[in-house]
């Protein structure tokens, strides 16, 4: 097991070395790299639903089983990662900010071996629910007997850096920067969560508070003000996406960097 470990590390080393040696001579030649990121991917033949008015920016990443509604936006480098056979929605006017993770359990409870198509790859089963891998159907339902989607309501706000796995948030919450909301887990409407809090997996979150802290505890009922404070930000963060959807054509941007190096001189290839 040691030599193996060795083995890896050693590789794992050298592999990098050479790719910063390479990428190195290449910038010392004059030679400049870019890269067409793709925001949208299907995954499992299964491609993201967006509307002609949703926000995805040109570094988010949203794969596979993905549902946008009106007016939503997926910020810069948020991953919204529908690859486990499970839906993820996001509802009208609702935002991923920057740096975000939504993502569904890619196995739970219940696993069984009944998928017809025993293959060694991975793919959706004969009833659309779960995912194959290796013959073995996995990703049934969780503890709770529910199917481990991810859900995300109207008017939603969630803030940079949380991580969302297989939960519900209802309508007009505002999730703040750095929370965790795991498995099974229901925030409920006109919810407020402080940043950096975590909600354990399989909790509930009554209507109407604020709440705060790791793990997640009751700090206050919200008044009239903070509700309405709560679909503000939202359609604030929807103005703010039509500005920038605005400034990036449906074919992309990356022409713009590479006239940009052309007019400098400089080769350009594709990486």
């Amino acid at each position: 097991v040691t030599d193996l470990i060795t083995t890896m590390a050693t590789k794992a080393v050298v592999g990098r070395g050479l790719r910063e040696a390479g990428a190195a001579l290449k910038h010392a030649s004059g030679v400049e790299v870019f890269t067409r990121h793709r925001p949208k991917m299907a995954f499992l033949n299964q491609k993201p639903f967006q509307t002609n008015d949703t926000f995805i920016a040109p570094t988010a990443s949203v794969i596979g089983n993905v549902t946008n509604w009106d007016e939503s936006s997926v910020w810069y480098n948020a991953v919204v990662r529908a690859d486990s056979g499970f839906p993820i929605t996001i509802g009208f006017l609702s935002n991923v900010q920057e740096g975000a993770v939504v993502t569904t359990l890619s196995c739970a409870k219940g696993a069984v071996n009944s998928d017809p198509l025993k293959s060694a790859g991975s793919h959706t089963n004969v009833t659309g629910v779960g995912v194959v891998a290796g013959g073995g159907e996995v990703g049934k339902v969780l503890d709770t007997g529910f199917p481990p989607v991810t859900h995300i309501g109207h008017y939603c706000s969630i803030g940079s850096g949380s991580v969302l796995v297989s939960c519900r948030v209802d309508d007009f919450c505002d999730v703040g920067d750095k929370c965790t909301i795991l498995e099974g887990a229901w925030v409920e409407s006109h919810v407020i969560l402080e940043p950096g809090s975590v909600v354990p997996p399989y909790t509930r979150i009554p209507s109407g508070g604020r709440w705060g802290g790791n793990p997640i505890k009751f700090l206050g009922e919200l008044g009239d003000g903070a509700k309405d404070g709560i679909k503000k930000k939202a359609e604030g963060r929807g103005v703010m996406a039509k500005e920038h959807a605005v400034e990036f054509l449906p074919v992309g941007s990356t022409y713009l960097h590479l006239e940009d190096l052309e007019r400098e001189g400089k080769t350009a290839i594709q990486g």
